[in-house]
């Protein structure tokens, strides 16, 4: 006998529906092969991927370190080398220079202290002699110290130039008078209008620029050297007996310049210096790598 099956009896089995499917699995079996699915890739990522993360750091943390050393090294030679230098003067001396000519004189007192060596005694001091001597005689002197001269070849030629600069024409400089005290090169200059330099005259001038200034700088004291100097002007000014000034003993200067023996002297001390720092900055590092690779 033949047995007929209908399409309808046959169509669950070829083509079972969605809706029988999910009745046949319970809802407890779909999250669990859903977890089992997705944790078996998540584990073999693992396995493949923790070996190279591992290894990495390994041959790269000895480069790096290695790395740092030489730049530590290097930039501290460098900055040795730095210290150990002969200093050189820059754009600041000039800009200093030239700023206490452009700013012009002082409105309130009769000192400017570019080099920063005078108390706030002796600028009392000197506001208070030489106000007086204005009021009295009609003569306004200004004091000057500046610790460099680099566009001018002495101090005379700085007070001139001053002069000039603050006091352009005649009627205005003729009873002013500029008192230079040059620091670094411990040396002084005086100058003046015509009725500055007559109520002075010129042996108290050459005695103040020569004696006053020059000695009394050598021995550092400038306060000394600008407040005795101002005394001598006035005291001349006023027609009063000259106090005089220090003389240099053994009337010998000494030299502030380093002999050429002295000078060779540190210069190979200062070779010898920078060129140990950079062979340790080198040397060292690459010792340390070969012992760190000679261990493994």
């Amino acid at each position: 006998m033949e047995t007929i099956l209908s399409s309808h009896s046959l169509s669950p089995i070829l083509n079972p529906k969605p809706s029988i499917s999910k009745t046949l699995l319970s809802p407890s079996l779909q999250p669990r092969s859903a977890s089992v699915l997705v944790s078996k890739p998540f584990t073999c990522s693992l396995k493949k991927h923790t070996p190279q993360s591992l290894k990495q750091p390994s041959l790269t943390e000895p480069k790096n370190w290695l790395l740092h050393a030489q730049q530590g090294l290097a930039a501290l030679a460098i900055s040795l080398a730095l210290n150990f230098s002969p200093v050189l003067y820059t754009g600041n001396a000039l800009a200093s220079e030239f700023d206490v000519i452009n700013e012009g004189p002082p409105q309130n007192s009769y000192v400017v202290d570019d080099a920063n060596v005078l108390s706030k005694v002796t600028k009392s001091d000197l506001k208070q002699l030489l106000s007086d001597l204005e009021s009295r005689k009609n003569l306004h002197v200004n004091f000057i110290t500046v610790r460099k001269l680099t566009s001018k070849a002495d101090a005379f030629e700085y007070a001139d130039q001053v002069l000039e600069k603050w006091y352009p024409t005649l009627e205005e400089g003729s009873n002013k008078g500029i008192v230079v005290l040059v620091t670094s090169q411990k040396e002084g200059a005086v100058t003046g209008g015509p009725a500055f330099v007559e109520a002075v005259g010129e042996n108290i001038l050459d005695a103040t620029v020569s004696e006053n200034l020059p000695v009394l700088a050598t021995e550092e004291k400038y306060n000394e050297a600008i407040y005795s100097s101002a005394k001598r002007l006035v005291a001349a000014i006023d027609g009063l007996p000259d106090p005089g000034g220090p003389k240099f003993q053994d009337n010998k200067r000494e030299s502030n310049f380093k002999s050429r023996e002295e000078t060779e002297e540190k210069r190979g001390q200062f070779t010898l210096v920078v060129g140990g720092l950079l062979v340790v900055a080198f040397v060292v590092p690459m010792a340390q790598y070969y012992a760190y690779v000679s261990k493994k």
